[in-house]
């Protein structure tokens, strides 16, 4: 049942790759799986820890994030290409996702220098906690700096609640961790890579580990139990890592 479930996903997700310039139901993607809709439903959020919707949404960004790194077209037509059919709806959605307007990124060269960590009063509050864990690269997979941030959903997007960027695989402490459910995403990708890509047109993602974790509950004043995150190759049922990571951060947490 496993593997017919992955199956399945993978099917649906190879199909959202050819169409993302056009409108898939659900409808369509439980055909797809041959699954009725309530079950596709179900069994892509389990495989992939998000909905369809949001997962399509992810790739189409990731799409955009490639063409304005590898083309010229402009934001018009890209936006068209990855099926919104306003541009300034595309550029909004990019800008929250990705971290930049899609203009910025393509004239950083999806190397973004800097991630706004928000405003640092909420940090003086004397009941935040420190989530503390350990951050674990197989031998096999490829050494390069590692991310690791609390996001409130499981798709790394938007601004992370709390961030850190390390050197590599080892400890880490998340200081000042806000009340709520988080989840953990962490992701690695080789040196020299360009991190604000993480992706090709189809998805193809050589070289990235990911690990996620969650969610984990955080209440003011309680500690909680240190966590352990075991990196992996990224499957094609991962969600696309969105947010523009900035190089040259290792070791800075959000304030």
């Amino acid at each position: 049942m496993v593997a017919k479930s992955l199956d399945a996903v993978r099917r649906v997700i190879d199909e959202m790759h050819l169409h993302l310039d056009q409108e898939l139901t659900i409808d369509d993607m439980a055909r797809t799986a041959m699954f009725s809709k309530f079950h596709f439903t179900r069994v892509f959020s389990e495989v992939t820890g998000t909905s369809p919707r949001r997962f399509l949404s992810a790739l189409r960004l990731q799409r955009a994030k490639f063409l304005l790194l590898s083309t010229e077209l402009n934001v018009a037509d890209i936006s068209s290409q990855v099926g919104y059919s306003s541009v300034g709806t595309f550029s909004s959605r990019f800008k929250i996702c990705v971290g930049v307007s899609p203009s910025r990124f393509r004239e950083l060269g999806g190397d973004v220098p800097e991630l706004d960590a928000g405003s640092a009063d909420a940090c003086d509050a004397p009941d935040r906690v420190a989530l503390r864990g350990r951050l674990v690269l197989p031998g096999d997979r490829p050494l390069g700096p590692v991310f690791v941030g609390l996001f409130p959903s499981s798709i790394p997007q938007g601004r992370p609640a709390r961030f850190l960027e390390l050197d590599g695989p080892g400890p880490f402490e998340l200081r000042d961790v806000p009340e709520g459910n988080w989840h953990v995403l962490a992701h690695s990708v080789p040196y020299g890579t360009i991190t604000g890509w993480a992706g090709d047109s189809h998805g193809t993602r050589d070289g990235l580990s990911v690990g996620r974790l969650g969610p984990v509950t955080v209440r003011a004043g309680v500690l909680p139990l240190p966590v352990d995150i075991v990196l992996r190759p990224a499957d094609p049922w991962d969600p696309p890592v969105l947010l523009a990571v900035p190089t040259g951060a290792a070791g800075r947490v959000a304030a």
